[in-house]
């Protein structure tokens, strides 16, 4: 879903190959200024403000921000013990932010000293986002990570047949799905709430965030006494990216047997 995790061509298992010998995958950075304006909320308080932001790529993670010293407010900051070393960016400096009623503990970390081929990196500050109260690129807020620019969602109408089963019970089948392809990740079939036995899910609490498509609710599938927990998600409110499959259900393929088919019933 980027171009150093997952299937992307520095990732993990690269979808496609080179024509020369890359760097070992732990050690790829790719470092870019954005041309976003982004701040981090604490507490109230807007803890970073920069128009002149990087936006990191590591080895096998999502893409960060990185913000230039004077564009943080370092008054916040207080010295952590905590200390991690990254084999491509060397030892990390931690700080706790504190700023109105809360306290982010280990939330802000910088490279002070990495290896000359990270030298870009040196005291540009980065913030765990699940530590923070928001994160807005320009005037709106970003979830989980910031959007990748190398990430492309597209989502297809199609006439393949798919059929859901658990174990010997189907229950999902559909000649008109949509097709979700997102960059890295494996094709995701959305269908018609008419096309899934929608009488076996059962309202589910968990949601979770995804920073192109949206918030995700999940549900449940009961069959008799077996419980198959948060087995299907939908987007009731996506953004814009994902507008095409609102309020389509979608099963987690790793947990059923899924078969897409052709119309000439090629698979």
């Amino acid at each position: 879903m980027s171009l150093t995790k997952g299937s992307g061509p520095f990732g993990e298992h690269p979808a496609g190959s080179f024509n020369f010998d890359p760097h070992r995958p732990e050690y790829v950075l790719y470092l870019e200024h954005t041309p976003r304006r982004v701040r981090v909320i604490l507490g109230g308080a807007t803890v970073a403000d920069s128009t002149d932001v990087r936006l990191l790529h590591p080895p096998g993670r999502t893409p960060t921000y990185l913000f230039p010293r004077q564009d943080v407010r370092a008054e916040l900051f207080e010295r952590s013990e905590r200390r991690r070393s990254d084999p491509a960016m060397g030892e990390g400096t931690y700080w706790t932010v504190r700023a109105g009623d809360r306290r982010a503990v280990d939330a802000a970390y910088s490279f002070e000293q990495p290896p000359e081929p990270a030298a870009a990196v040196a005291g540009l500050v980065a913030f765990d986002w699940d530590s923070m109260d928001g994160v807005f690129e320009e005037d709106e807020e970003v979830f989980v990570h910031p959007r990748d620019p190398y990430t492309r969602i597209d989502v297809l109408r199609s006439s393949r047949h798919v059929q859901v089963r658990i174990g010997d019970v189907v229950v999902a089948d559909s000649t008109r799905p949509r097709m979700l392809i997102e960059s890295g990740l494996p094709v995701r079939y959305y269908l018609l709430r008419e096309d899934v036995r929608t009488e076996l899910l059962e309202p589910s609490y968990t949601t979770t965030r995804c920073p192109y498509k949206g918030i995700a609710h999940y549900w449940s599938l009961r069959l008799g006494e077996r419980l198959e927990k948060d087995l299907v998600w939908t987007y009731p409110e996506p953004f814009h990216d994902a507008e095409a499959v609102r309020g389509l259900l979608c099963f987690v393929a790793e947990r059923v047997d899924l078969d897409v088919r052709h119309d000439d019933g090629r698979e």
